[in-house]
């Protein structure tokens, strides 16, 4: 077994023999160093994005002391949501290797699947001219760091 994904199932156990949530570790690695871990901690925190992929991100990040995780690789227990898959993007994690692929998370309960291709049309723009405003307002800002 690979002892990363090694370390990502030992977060998970951790967590769900806590209570804290479901059965998802993650562990973010740099240069074959872990610099980041966390577990499902939705159910502890009563906050929905605290997935365990999140969790990670948020260590690395204090960890490395910065927002950029590039050159990182990231081992999860299951295949990312598509909101944990955006935080990873956004994060420049150029690698992941997850254990259980979405269908397995639906055998166990998770509705994960029915995100990969839900309807948006219950959203809607307004306000787009004063939101502009805010955009150009945030153009217009000398040396800034764009992310």
């Amino acid at each position: 077994m690979n002892e990363f994904m090694e370390a990502a199932i030992l977060e998970a156990r951790n967590g769900i023999r806590a209570g804290h949530g479901g059965p998802f570790g993650c562990v973010i690695v740099r240069d074959g160093k872990i610099i980041g871990s966390g577990h499902n901690e939705v159910l502890r925190q009563k906050d929905p994005t605290c997935h365990g992929e999140m969790m990670a991100i948020r260590d690395a990040c204090k960890n490395s002391d910065s927002f950029d995780l590039s050159g990182c690789e990231l081992y999860t227990t299951a295949e990312p949501c598509p909101m944990c898959f955006g935080a990873i993007l956004w994060a420049n994690i150029g690698k992941i290797f997850y254990g259980c692929n979405v269908s397995d998370t639906e055998g166990i309960g998770f509705r994960d699947k029915q995100f990969y291709d839900t309807d948006r049309s219950f959203a809607s723009e307004t306000d787009r001219k004063e939101c502009l405003e805010l955009f150009e307002e945030y153009r217009n800002i000398k040396n800034k760091i764009i992310y």
